[in-house]
């Protein structure tokens, strides 16, 4: 009996495989203010006979949301899967969404939320981007900010259920609920990240805090910055991004139970090799840690070889700290360990693997961070939990592009196709190590080596 609205259906594909494939549906509604998908959609209904199920509807995606708010008709999923932001959608589907309701939320404007225009993102998500190993987490903990946000102005708050960071998008799956007492909490959940520029670390500031007395809360604003105004491992300047979402990102009972429907019914899906492996991988996360480091960005801070995942996660649990992987990046380690910690490690791989010194300006981050002398002294060890349970199955975590060029492609025109210029500029962007044009990777201004 759930109802269902795909407010940006387009040709109503997946309106149709939520008819055919999920059991149970009262009704569901694919919404498009094309009329031309309009069209398509009651075409591609009456061809999969899934017309009385499914009813196409000409409209405002924001619109159609804020009448079933008005006529309280509320939907119990609503899927928004645009072209680029989300953000004109969300204000409507906070109120739209039924109690308790769940709201599925693609992004794909990952360069926004990465780093590359900070001021972008805080008009779209009221969140400032950072450029760091770690932007493809933060673009989830942005996009579940602004939804909290959004909601909190209605006295509700969000639930997440799965959070992933997939190929050249992400994507949000949150429960909605009702709760004034509820959302006062709703500060305290939401950080700031205090970002190094030239070592990389980062500490998180939360905007408020939340005291427990008996069966009662106490809110209170919180106390910073946990920081001064320059790094203390390698004195450079700190940058300032968030706000975003300080909990955790997934339900670990949610996430363990779609692997057992995985499991129940094998080759259901062509994708399941992918959905177990990066699930399993997603269970596996530390919940209660934000962000993370990368094993390639530890190694040329401070200009050695890269250890290998195994001895960096066995020096971490040797010291007597957590560590996990991460489903947002091949090569992520996210471990409740302070900086300190990790740099000493660090410290200490550089003893056995020597980094020459005599070529480091003296204020570079590599220079003064081996400097010190380390206090921890790490073991590179095998540990016998150092090789996760995904990676020992050899489970399909990280697959490759299938092709050449994969990725999002151009808006769509009215008249459908993609110009020639379009088409030439992704070809010369991507891939550009491999494929050298003629010409075209050269200096436009007269030089030596351009004449030659």
């Amino acid at each position: 009996g759930l109802r269902v609205l795909e407010a940006l259906a387009a040709s109503g594909l997946r309106s149709v495989r939520f008819a055919r494939e999920v059991p149970g549906l009262g009704a569901i509604v694919a919404s498009d203010c094309s009329p031309r998908a309009t069209e398509l959609m009651e075409r591609n209904m009456a061809r999969n006979g899934v017309g009385d199920l499914v009813t196409p509807r000409l409209a405002d995606a924001r619109m159609l949301m804020y009448q079933s708010k008005a006529q309280r008709e509320p939907f119990d999923v609503i899927d928004l899967d645009p072209y680029g932001s989300p953000a004109p959608f969300l204000d409507a589907a906070v109120q739209a969404i039924s109690e308790g309701g769940l709201l599925c939320v693609t992004c794909t404007d990952m360069a926004v939320m990465a780093g590359n225009s900070a001021e972008t993102c805080y008009s779209k998500y009221g969140a400032v981007s950072l450029k760091g190993k770690f932007c493809h987490e933060m673009a989830l903990r942005i996009v579940l900010h602004s939804l909290d946000l959004r909601a909190n102005c209605y006295q509700r708050f969000v639930v997440p259920l799965l959070s992933v960071s997939a190929d050249f998008y992400v994507r949000v799956f949150v429960r909605v609920f009702t709760g004034q007492a509820k959302v006062k909490a709703s500060a305290s959940k939401q950080a700031l990240v205090f970002h190094c520029v030239g070592c990389g670390s980062h500490h998180l500031q939360r905007l408020g805090r939340a005291t427990s007395h008996g069966s009662s809360f106490k809110y209170s604003p919180a106390t910073g910055p946990p920081v001064g105004a320059t790094c203390e491992f390698c004195q450079q300047r700190h940058q300032v991004g968030g706000p975003v979402w300080a909990e955790p990102l997934h339900d670990p009972t949610f996430v363990e139970g779609v692997l057992a429907a995985l499991e129940r019914s094998p080759g259901r899906f062509a994708t399941e090799p992918r959905m177990r492996g990066m699930l399993s991988v997603i269970a596996e996360e530390l919940s209660d840690v934000p962000l993370y480091y990368t094993l390639d960005g530890l190694s040329s801070t401070i200009r050695s070889n890269t250890p290998s995942l195994l001895q960096l996660r066995s020096a971490l649990l040797h010291a007597g700290f957590r560590v996990s992987l991460s489903h947002a990046c091949r090569n992520a380690v996210k471990t409740d360990a302070p900086p300190a910690v990790l740099w000493d490690i660090m410290r200490c791989w550089a003893k056995l693997h020597p980094v020459k010194l005599e070529r480091l300006p003296d204020s570079s981050p590599a220079a003064r961070i081996l400097s010190v002398k380390p206090t921890l002294q790490a073991s590179f060890a095998l540990h016998e939990d150092a090789n996760p349970s995904s990676r020992r199955r050899g489970l399909k975590r990280f697959p490759e592009n299938p092709e050449a060029f994969w990725g999002p492609k151009a808006r769509a025109k009215p008249g459908g196709g993609i110009t020639p210029s379009l088409q030439e500029k992704r070809e010369r962007l991507q891939n550009k190590r491999r494929q050298r044009p003629d010409g075209a990777g050269l200096k436009q201004f007269p030089c030596k080596r351009f004449k030659e």
